[in-house]
């Protein structure tokens, strides 16, 4: 069972946000919304964590895990698909040649061309008890995040934006020293608004990951770590972007390989 807590970051949001951008692991920058007394609008809770098995799309909510020897043999099967590479340099990476972040006109993903942003969509996406800003149905402001990293429930609101951040499974720099420096950039904006490679999760997390993969970071919730890798290997293979060998001798060992 989950532990229930109220998660606080002593960190301080600028901090946060900068190396988010820098890593390509983006965090949810305030924008001076707030609730009105009384207002907001609630909307239905987003319901049970999907497996990324059952959610091969990315638009189920959540990461549950992945348990059962069947769900675990498919795991290993789309992990021992991946290709592998070392990782290159970073020369050039720069979060601007993914297009400009949040956006709702990358073509090729789910949930693009909505009339509301990835940022927002993916919070409505995982969120339970959402509340939007009075009169729109699409800025969030609070919302209670059942957080798949850390297995904790934060009561996130938009005051403190940077208690939770959207996570690039794929972090968009590996992603570029692993090839995605010679796609055009519509394929890039694609890796950075899919739903598939984006998770809301606790902010101190998401920094502490930076733009590792497995090898080097694994979320500290053991319980969700075949899970975590799964998603990598779906993204990994659905954008045909190779891994190391060190971060696919690790993914199949989260999934008993």
């Amino acid at each position: 069972m989950r532990r229930h807590s109220r998660i606080r970051t002593g960190w301080a949001a600028g901090a946060v946000l900068a190396l988010a951008l820098v890593t390509g692991c983006e965090g949810l920058e305030a924008d001076g919304d707030t609730p009105a007394s009384g207002g907001g609008a609630e909307a239905p809770a987003a319901g049970r964590a999907a497996s990324p098995l059952d959610n091969p799309d990315g638009t189920g909510p959540g990461l549950a895990p992945v348990t059962g020897d069947g769900p675990r043999t498919e795991a290993r099967k789309l992990i021992d698909g991946l290709t592998t590479k070392g990782r290159g340099p970073k020369t050039g990476y720069d979060r601007d040649e993914f297009g400009y972040a949040w956006m709702d006109t990358a073509d090729g993903v789910p949930l693009a061309r909505n009339g509301c942003d990835t940022r927002n969509d993916l919070l409505k996406r995982d969120g339970q008890k959402v509340r939007f800003r009075s009169g729109s149905d699409c800025v969030v402001i609070a919302m209670t995040l059942d957080d798949p990293y850390t297995g904790t429930s934060i009561e996130w609101r938009k005051q403190k934006a940077s208690e939770v951040q959207i996570d690039h499974v794929v972090p968009l720099s590996y992603s570029w020293q692993m090839g995605s420096s010679r796609w055009p950039e519509s394929k890039r904006e694609q890796l950075a608004n899919d739903p598939l490679n984006l998770l809301p999760v606790e902010g101190r997390a998401n920094s502490a990951k930076s733009d590792s993969g497995p090898a080097s970071w694994l979320p500290p919730s053991r319980t969700i770590r075949c899970a975590y890798v799964v998603r990598f290997a779906q993204v990994a293979a659905k954008y045909e972007l190779a891994v190391t060998k060190a971060d696919k001798t690790t993914m199949a060992e989260q999934c008993g390989g």
